[in-house]
């Protein structure tokens, strides 16, 4: 494989998994019937070109059409469910997606970030500590979130794809026999996670924010916001990078705090959603191997 971080990725969905390599992506999802109902399309060609090689710039893009691809998973596996004709799409699912970066973004920026500058104007305290205090308690509403949405239902059984998900990566790259009683062997971590990149992402704000020193309380939300798209740029750099030297013994111990929050995100699953893990995965492999042909 050239390009480990890259090629094989997947997302879990509602009763399903989306599976994506280099070219093409597939959905396999668990009908009300019990039957496995598969999607697969064809990637966009923003995969394959020129700015996949631009470090920094390439992942702000990527991340923003890999959210695009995760709420058309979201909602064909949701139709499917219900057994409705697919409905959201076009306008609907960019104004969907906008609404979700908006919560995201003022729950976990600016609601820190107007929390520390309040200390800052009223309780006096230095610009670096307030700006820590910002950072840490950024990182305690990310892991309470996870951990408070992780008992509902519904969120559980997608928690529990998505280590379906990580198995059956994890067993390809292995290079073993996908089957569920065999994949089901596998760890329910994997470095290229998603949830390693939230939290690498507000690691960084941390060191970064600390060090940008006071400023007024309007500027300090603003800073915020300019600056997530360039802390996502460092962030999936270094996912990168991480994912390509798991053999070295520093990056061994670097991804540690990012495979231990992955126990937040993940539950052990049952050998039906290894299935369609593993159908996801396959028909994914298959759709690329077309496309090369």
């Amino acid at each position: 494989m050239e390009d480990r971080i890259i090629t094989y990725g997947g997302q879990a969905v509602i009763e399903g998994v989306m599976m994506r390599g280099q070219k093409a992506y597939a959905i396999a999802m668990r009908a009300p019937d019990g039957k496995i109902v598969v999607h697969t399309e064809k990637l966009a060609n923003l995969y394959r070109s020129g700015i996949t090689k631009i470090p920094f710039l390439r992942g702000g893009i990527l991340l923003w059409d890999a959210l695009g691809l995760g709420m058309r998973a979201l909602t064909l596996s949701a139709n499917t469910q219900t057994g409705e004709d697919e409905k959201l799409e076009g306008p609907a699912l960019y104004l969907t997606m906008g609404l979700s970066l908006v919560f995201g973004i003022g729950l976990f920026f600016l609601l820190p970030a107007g929390i520390g500058g309040l200390a800052e104007h009223y309780l006096g305290w230095r610009s670096w500590l307030n700006n820590l205090i910002e950072g840490v308690l950024r990182l305690l509403l990310l892991i309470g979130y996870i951990w408070g949405i992780s008992f509902m239902p519904d969120v559980k059984r997608v928690f529990m794809y998505h280590g379906a998900e990580h198995k059956t990566i994890n067993a390809f790259e292995a290079g073993a026999e996908l089957t569920p009683e065999i994949v089901a062997n596998y760890p329910i971590e994997h470095p290229r996670c998603g949830t390693a990149f939230l939290l690498t992402l507000v690691l960084l704000s941390i060191l970064v924010f600390t060090a940008l020193g006071p400023m007024p309380i309007l500027w300090r939300l603003v800073s915020r916001i300019l600056f997530i798209p360039i802390l996502a740029g460092i962030a999936i750099e270094y996912i990168r990078w991480t994912a390509n030297n798991l053999g070295n013994p520093i990056v061994k111990l670097l991804i540690k705090p990012n495979l231990a929050l992955q126990r937040l995100t993940t539950r052990t699953p049952e050998l039906s959603m290894l299935e369609v893990a593993i159908q996801s995965f396959q028909s994914m492999r298959k759709a690329e191997n077309e496309i090369i042909a």
